[in-house]
């Protein structure tokens, strides 16, 4: 694996631009005041009560994500080429997954294999056809992005289904603001705060034509037991909109309501943070006690907007991601402005032989895999575990893909022996609404709390930084 690079410090040792007032500021920081200040961070978190609960742990209990205290910086320069790509990137997302529920002219180019569509679990025949309000399918998606040199930005995946953590961008910068005035006073930090505006924006501008000059949004959570469901009740409250549950709602003559104390409302826009199978139990998984009876009925009947639209899972799909480059080209005749990841895809069986011959030495991911979960690190495996995985890629082998293990750019971060790197990632929010893309400048930047660990997701043990894009 190549050295990874390092966003604060030059090859020689030289600080870089952007990280200069920090680099000042941290030489002018007693260890024990920042330690002083982590701590008070951790308080402040618990005091929030921002938590997460990992299924599947024996003790299953909820749990602060660790937050580190020094920000991840980036230059005007840098953001505003990001900030291009993703645009980039999200057009031709909406644009792709409009074709493939309509004429479908992606599949006649054999640009991607039809069975990558048909075949795929989440794809939603229930859309053929379905229109949907100004073509927009995914109004929030997070795309995961990771940074091996001084130029080159990657994309690692699209979440274009229910992309997760916005609120944690918020609060790092909320808790930021209040730990380190002196450290923002250095620095033209831009702002993070207009998003909570920003996305109520999007969603009243995609209401549908029937709805009042005022569109009602809700947003429909699957309940307090939801592993983010801090976020889905921080942002209601954000947004100043009703936090609901399936139960709260109920469709008449193809219109949906929620139940108010003073009768029915009527509901234009919801932000859905339910998965489509469990949206209405008349259409898709009848033992679903988190839908909406008729919720699908009322949407396709153009009375009710859903966002992310119902069938984004698609464009979630790793092997569909390998796709990516080619997608944007036929959409929009350009090339990527943000690259992917080498992909090998394990049908194909010069790729699965390429895989079985270089276990050793990649990533494998499944292609319906998320949350870090159901992949191999093959340079961290044992030769057990990696003979387990070539035994899975020989039987299921349209099951997964595989990429070159990537060195993750690094940034320095508060340890128990002081300041060392650790190696991030950056999922920045692209807002698509009727007219116009916006992304607040920043994101959220994970990071891999154990020394070497290129896994960042809180799931495995990963923290979050303050992302802060400088205002020049």
């Amino acid at each position: 694996m190549a050295v990874a690079f390092d966003e604060m410090n030059e090859p020689g040792g030289e600080v870089r631009q952007a990280y200069h007032e920090l680099s000042r500021w941290l030489k002018e920081t007693p260890p024990d005041a920042l330690e002083y200040r982590r701590q008070e961070a951790e308080l402040l978190f618990r005091r929030i009560g921002i938590t997460f609960a990992v299924y599947g742990e024996a003790e299953a209990q909820e749990r602060l994500i660790p937050f580190d205290v020094i920000p991840r910086i980036l230059s005007a320069k840098e953001w505003t080429l990001l900030e291009k790509g993703l645009k980039q990137r999200v057009k031709a997302l909406n644009m792709f997954l409009r074709d493939i529920y309509h004429g479908r002219d992606i599949l006649r180019a054999n640009v991607v294999p039809d069975d990558l569509i048909f075949q795929n679990p989440v794809f939603r025949p229930e859309m053929n056809g379905q229109d949907v309000p100004h073509d927009v399918y995914v109004h929030i998606a997070g795309i995961d992005i990771v940074r091996v040199d001084a130029n080159d930005f990657i994309v690692l995946e699209d979440n274009a289904r229910t992309p997760s953590g916005v609120s944690y961008m918020l609060e790092n910068r909320e808790i930021m603001m209040r730990l380190f005035p002196d450290l923002f006073a250095r620095h033209r930090v831009a702002p993070v705060e207009r998003y909570p505006d920003e996305l109520l924006s999007c969603l009243r501008s995609v209401a549908p034509l029937s709805a009042s000059a005022e569109p009602t949004v809700a947003l429909m959570t699957p309940g307090i037991y939801n592993s983010a469901y801090y976020e889905h009740s921080f942002l209601a409250d954000k947004l100043g909109i009703e936090l609901v549950e399936g139960r709260d709602l109920i469709v008449k003559n193809d219109e949906v309501f929620m139940r108010t104390t003073e009768g029915l409302k009527r509901v234009d826009v919801i932000y859905r943070r339910v998965d489509d199978d469990f949206l209405d139990p008349l259409t898709f998984r009848p033992d679903s006690a988190l839908g909406v009876p008729g919720l699908m009925s009322a949407y396709m009947a153009g009375n009710v907007t859903l966002a992310n639209a119902v069938g984004t899972g698609i464009a979630d799909d790793k092997a569909i991601y390998s796709y990516m480059p080619d997608i944007v080209k036929f959409y929009l005749g350009e090339e990527p402005i943000l690259k992917n990841v080498q992909t090998f895809r394990c049908r194909e069986p010069q790729d699965l032989s390429y895989v079985l011959d270089h276990l050793g030495e990649l990533v494998v991911k499944e292609v319906h895999g998320s949350g870090g979960y159901g992949m191999l690190i093959g340079p961290a495996a044992t030769k057990a575990t990696i003979e387990a995985f070539r035994d899975k890629l020989k039987r299921e082998p349209e099951g997964f893909i595989a990429q070159p293990t990537l060195a993750l750019s690094t940034c320095p971060t508060c340890v128990t022996a002081g300041l060392a790197p650790r190696h991030v990632d950056l999922r920045p929010f692209v807002l698509t609404g009727r007219d116009r893309t916006t992304i607040v400048p920043g994101g959220l930047t994970r990071v891999a709390l154990k020394e070497g660990s290129l896994v960042v997701n809180s799931s495995q043990g990963g923290g979050t930084k303050d992302t802060w894009v400088l205002d020049e």
